[in-house]
């Protein structure tokens, strides 16, 4: 093979080197252990396990976790999340339950449920948030229940199950900036992702809506910018921004590792906006610091 187009190929594999603030020790302790043999034992997910997160050291010894409903397969194939894509099993009438068994084992007051994008249900999966939210409730006096959902391909009906249910949060992910929607996450739209906040605004205008964006995926500032005013103006009023991280060689890289400095500049500028509240950092996930956010929201 000519030695140039060997090292081209050696090149498109070869990830950038992590800067030093994105260097961390993973620590280890009796409750991380405890929290994710529970979770094992009762058959549940975790996008904290499922997508990589580099958080679940730190949130499993401090007793929390993100639950995962239906499934640990997607039926959609974003480039950038590390979740597993495929025909998924139908829904197990039982998983709201042992989330809240689970949930109530762990001495949980704040939980936040996601869920695998689920196409192929015709409710899209809204029916199970919302037995998990009702399960939670019966099982936790006084629990917390933030959900973080997909954008059920644009239906209304399946968004208003989910409201019905009454989430004290409800998140969705605009992930990135419109221009690389195509090259991101190829079967969603941006504008539709605006539509669920637009129309939960208006149905539940009492709710807080909350929102995550990755950077480093090669966005502009001026695109971050206006991707911000969009959620704003959409009805999102807590938001969170972190550094997006590649999980294997076979997904998108990193164009760019953003420095905390950035990170402290950008939640500067979207209170400036109109945020109420933001967390955003390197290690910052949507549901990172969830019930903080949700507590200093008021």
């Amino acid at each position: 093979m000519d030695r140039d187009v060997c090292r081209d190929q050696v090149k498109v594999y070869q990830r950038k080197r992590k800067p030093v603030w994105l260097r961390r020790s993973l620590p280890t302790s009796p409750e991380y252990e405890k929290v994710r043999r529970l979770i094992g034992e009762s058959s549940l997910h975790t996008v904290c396990q499922e997508a990589k997160c580099p958080n679940q050291w730190e949130c499993f010894s401090s007793r929390t976790a993100t639950f995962m409903i239906l499934g640990e397969v997607c039926t959609r194939g974003c480039r950038f999340c590390a979740v597993a894509g495929g025909k998924p099993l139908p829904p197990d009438p039982e998983e709201p339950g042992r989330v809240a068994e689970a949930a109530r084992e762990l001495n949980l007051s704040y939980v936040v449920v996601t869920s695998v994008t689920r196409d192929d249900l015709e409710d899209g999966g809204s029916s199970a948030f919302a037995a998990t939210i009702c399960a939670l409730r019966e099982a936790i006096d006084g629990v917390y229940v933030e959900v973080l959902i997909p954008d059920f391909q644009g239906s209304e009906i399946d968004l208003q199950c989910v409201i019905d249910a009454k989430p004290d949060v409800l998140n969705h992910n605009i992930e990135t900036v419109p221009r690389l929607y195509d090259t991101v996450r190829p079967q969603a739209i941006y504008q539709r992702s605006l539509d669920v906040f637009r129309y939960a605004a208006k149905a539940a205008p009492a709710m807080p809506l909350k929102s995550g964006i990755m950077l480093g995926l090669g966005e502009t500032d001026a695109e971050v910018e206006v991707t911000l005013s969009d959620l704003l103006a959409a009805g999102c009023s807590i938001l969170t921004i972190g550094q997006y991280l590649q999980p294997s060689k076979d997904h998108l890289s990193v164009e760019t590792y953003v420095t905390p400095e950035a990170f402290d500049a950008w939640k500067t500028k979207a209170l400036a906006m109109g945020f109420t509240d933001v967390a955003s950092g390197p290690f910052v996930r949507s549901s990172y610091k969830a019930k903080e956010l949700f507590e200093s929201n008021g």
